[in-house]
């Protein structure tokens, strides 16, 4: 990087080129009063505090001057100090002064402005202009706003221009009157705030602070513990208590940033609903034991059951190494390979493709890539709601001019974005995907040296386009000839691309071949494995495609080795020290099922709820009923809990060390801030006892890093963070794809297709013990057309059922032009939606076909009145 060298206030410096004078007065211990200035954000010059004085006598704001070779600068002088004091002195004339009640006291910037200058506060307020106080705004959970306090220096507004992409709030009113508020001076909550705080941690004044201040003694460095993106963060730490979050700017992943469950969601670790001792249940109730009593308990029970008689659950929230144990606990201690988790419900689509085609599950690039992205593509997603921050960068790059296309039969944030939004009819997806493969092929866009070097399978690839022809797609999807053409065209002539996806196209009755055809799309245009292009899957919840790689997945042990190999087995045996089952498992939803055949007869359930993960709830709570012997291993109790014999209280991820992996693959460290909760242990402890209980060796570890290092032997790649490398194969394949209807279609008695969608202050049991996130949660709103609230007699705000083929629910309608016609819109509340669907499986993944059903609704007219 250039150098240049400078001298501001008589002292020689040399600093990089494209540095402002602000950021290198500042990087050297040379204070320059500033109020508006933040170091991620573009310079804005507006409250001229920052002036200083050039050589020449010049007067420039260092914030928006960048240095120049030989350059010679002044930050103080008695000139320089006559132009700053009456700004500074008509701020705190109007502002309010009650320094000592301040959550800002000690850390405001205008307080150190004042000291720097010398200013007499109380000489100065006697100027004060006659104004009427404003009432604070407390109607966001998480943070106040006082405009009393507030200095006009816009951060705030340009955090959320710049950082959020969502210019939720600007100036409003004029002259003495203007205030920085959300559209028509609404409360906050009322507006479209995402309630992030990043606009709360660069206020420089007591304008915007957290509800719940602390003071940090120390900080923890972390990974969040919601979505797959993998925010590094650091908690602060007083008195063993969690008392702040901040973001770690050295991220590659978040560089920073968080959203609103990042920031705000991890105060569930002192949640008083936490479990703290162990429980059996005696009768009706469950009665706490001691740990010894129950482990003892537990193992006399699980020796009634052998091989395949027993199954177990694992969680997308444990760390690697707790799932490692846990799948190895299944398979030695048990001799069964009934392990998966309830990613199979959402997920398992996306690790069949790419495992069928790339021989790996992560992505095939860095989250940091899609800035750099000359096209993307997103389908059946809505990724400002599901994965905030990678949405942030999706949005850079469209402004930075990346040609965005948007596959989604609903109006999402990413449209305001889209060059290209296509709207489908829902669950038909891969016949518009096949129809763009179908374009690039005829039209010779493909890239063919990439073809004939890595793919394998093209011709029979290119035969399978014939059924797709435009007229067949146009009556499937509903997608004119012209705009499929349009998007076809931009994505295979802007290199390099990105595809990303999500539930939206994976929770399917065909959701594997719909991810096949993606990656059959990036394939022929070369989009795969190149620098950022490729594939991202976005996995719902933070340690997924963790408990995939560990080998919480019935057909595979850890690193992907198929069960099925005597010679992976033999390898694994003999590390392990004991023979495996060499008898591929039972997915999720084909153990509750044998569980109702009486074939599965224990279960054994980490950090799950199956009453409100799976449909069909009813058959959930029936296998649940039947099971001879359920262990349930959690941080809470939930639905599930109730019908366990045995409730174990596991330790939340602040209170043990281990690595999560992202979405991208990404190895990531979690350190221990606090001991666990009462009584409560990490999960991989609590497995090792009850192994060693049993009988079993292979489970006296020490702690996390031993584990670690028997992973490192079973697979030696694991933890190096190669990130877009591929397992040794020949070429990829492309696979011909037909396609089929959904399960679920619409026809006379249920004429309307109802869709789930998840709102960002939602994800799972851990939201809902956050207050201020079920707060902002939407409430049971059932989302439909104008047209189609008049067709079924329908007003917004009443209470309406909706009712499907196997149940009904009730909800209070809201009626939006954003819901296209035909198309319902419920909030994925789990209690509800579940009741609604008995869905068809994939195939391939046995994932369930659950974001769709079809409907139809009614009016409680009797709401009407009330």
């Amino acid at each position: 990087m250039e150098r240049m060298s400078i001298r501001i206030d008589d002292q020689d410096i040399e600093t990089k080129k494209g540095a402002s004078l602000l950021e290198t007065s500042l990087a050297y211990g040379i204070y320059i009063p500033h109020l508006c200035y933040y170091p991620d954000l573009k310079p804005a010059g507006s409250c001229r505090l920052c002036i200083v004085e050039m050589d020449n006598g010049k007067l420039v704001t260092s914030c928006r001057t960048n240095v120049k070779e030989g350059m010679v600068v002044r930050t103080k002088s008695d000139e320089l100090d006559r132009l700053r004091r009456p700004i500074v002195e008509m701020i705190i004339a109007n502002h309010h002064m009650d320094c000592r009640n301040c959550g800002k006291k000690g850390k405001c910037v205008l307080q150190k402005i004042m000291a720097y200058m010398k200013i007499d506060k109380k000489r100065v307020q006697r100027l004060r202009l006659p104004k009427e106080e404003l009432l604070p705004d407390e109607s966001n959970p998480f943070f106040v706003r006082d405009h009393n306090k507030c200095v006009l220096c816009g951060i705030c507004v340009r955090t959320c221009q710049e950082i959020e992409k969502l210019s939720a709030i600007d100036f409003a009113c004029r002259g003495n009157n203007t205030v920085i508020a959300p559209f028509g001076n609404k409360p906050i909550a009322e507006s479209v705030c995402v309630s992030c705080g990043e606009c709360a941690i660069r206020c420089p004044v007591g304008a915007l602070l957290p509800k719940k201040t602390g003071r940090a003694l120390s900080e923890i460095k972390t990974i969040c513990t919601y979505c797959s993106v993998g925010c590094s963060l650091y908690l602060g730490m007083r008195d063993n208590s969690l008392v702040n979050v901040r973001g770690d700017y050295e991220s590659p992943v978040n560089k920073g940033i968080l959203c609103v469950k990042g920031r705000f969601g991890s105060s569930f670790v002192h949640s008083k609903d936490r479990l703290t001792s162990p429980l059996i249940k005696k009768g009706d109730k469950f009665v706490e034991v001691s740990w010894d009593k129950t482990l003892t308990f537990i193992a006399d029970q699980l020796r009634k059951y052998k091989g395949e008689e027993f199954a177990l659950i694992a969680s997308s929230r444990c760390t690697n190494e707790e799932n490692y144990i846990a799948q190895k606990f299944a398979r030695v201690v048990m001799g069964s390979n009934n392990i998966d988790t309830t990613a199979r419900l959402s997920d398992a689509p996306s690790l069949a493709a790419l495992l069928n085609t790339l021989r790996k599950g992560a992505s095939t690039g860095y989250i940091s890539d899609i800035e750099k992205a000359s096209c993307i593509l997103i389908i059946g997603t809505n990724v400002t709601q599901s994965h905030p921050i990678i949405s942030i960068e999706i949005k850079k790059a469209a402004e930075r001019g990346a040609r965005l296309i948007v596959i989604n039969p609903l109006e999402i944030d990413l449209c305001r974005f889209a060059e290209i939004w296509m709207k489908p009819y829902p669950g038909t997806e891969l016949a518009l995907i096949m129809g763009m493969s179908k374009v690039i092929v005829d039209d010779e866009l493909i890239d063919n040296s990439f073809i004939k070097q890595y793919c394998d399978n093209f011709e029979d690839f290119k035969d399978s386009l014939e059924k797709f022809s435009f007229g067949r797609v146009e009556r499937i999807t509903g997608v004119s000839r012209e705009i499929l053409e349009e998007a076809a065209k931009i994505f295979a002539t802007n290199k390099p691309a990105v595809i990303l996806w999500s539930e939206g196209i994976t929770q399917s009755s065909h959701g594997t071949d719909n991810v096949l055809g993606i990656i059959n799309l990036s394939i022929i245009t070369g989009n795969t494995g190149s620098g950022s292009s490729g594939l991202i899957p976005l996995f719902a919840k933070n340690n997924t495609l963790g408990a995939f790689d560990m080998g919480c997945i019935p057909d595979f042990l850890p690193g992907y080795q198929p069960i099925t190999s005597q010679k992976v087995r033999q390898r694994i045996e003999s590390l392990w020290g004991n023979s495996l089952n060499s008898n591929p498992g039972l997915t999720l939803t084909e153990i509750l099922q044998a569980v109702q055949k009486g074939q599965v007869k224990a279960l054994y359930i980490i950090g799950s709820n199956l009453l409100l993960d799976v449909a069909y709830s009813q058959g959930v709570r029936e296998a649940l009923q039947k099971a001879e012997f359920v262990v349930f291993q959690d941080l809470f109790l939930n639905e599930t809990a109730r019908y366990a014999d045995v409730i174990l209280p596991a330790a939340s991820f602040a209170e043990k060390n281990g690595t999560f992996t992202n979405t991208e693959g990404r190895v990531q460290g979690i350190e221990r801030a606090f001991d666990p909760v009462g009584n409560s242990q990490t999960d991989w402890e609590i497995i090792c006892k009850l192994a060693m209980l049993l009988g079993k060796g292979g489970f006296d570890f020490s702690d996390h890093e031993d584990i670690i290092k028997e992973i490192s032997e079973i697979v030696p790649w694991y933890y190096t963070n190669e990130i877009g490398s591929y397992a040794q194969r020949d070429k990829f394949i492309l696979t011909p794809l037909q396609y089929r209807p959904p399960e679920e279609v619409s026809d006379i008695d249920y004429p309307l297709i109802l869709i789930s969608e998840r709102d960002i202050f939602s994800s799972g049991y851990l939201s809902r013990k956050i207050e201020g996130l079920e707060f902002l949660r939407a409430k049971d709103y059932i989302a439909l057309n104008p047209q189609d609230a008049l067709d079924f007699d329908v007003r917004d705000g009443e209470t309406v059922r909706i009712i499907s083929r196997w149940g009904e629910v009730k909800g209070i309608a809201k009626i939006t032009v954003s819901s296209p016609p035909g198309l319902i819109v419920m909030d994925f509340l789990e209690e509800k939606i579940l009741q609604l669907i008995k869905p068809a499986l994939d195939p391939v993944a046995r994932t369930p076909e659950s974001k769709i059903c079809a409907v139809r609704i009614e009016s409680l007219k009797e709401s009407r009145d009330e």
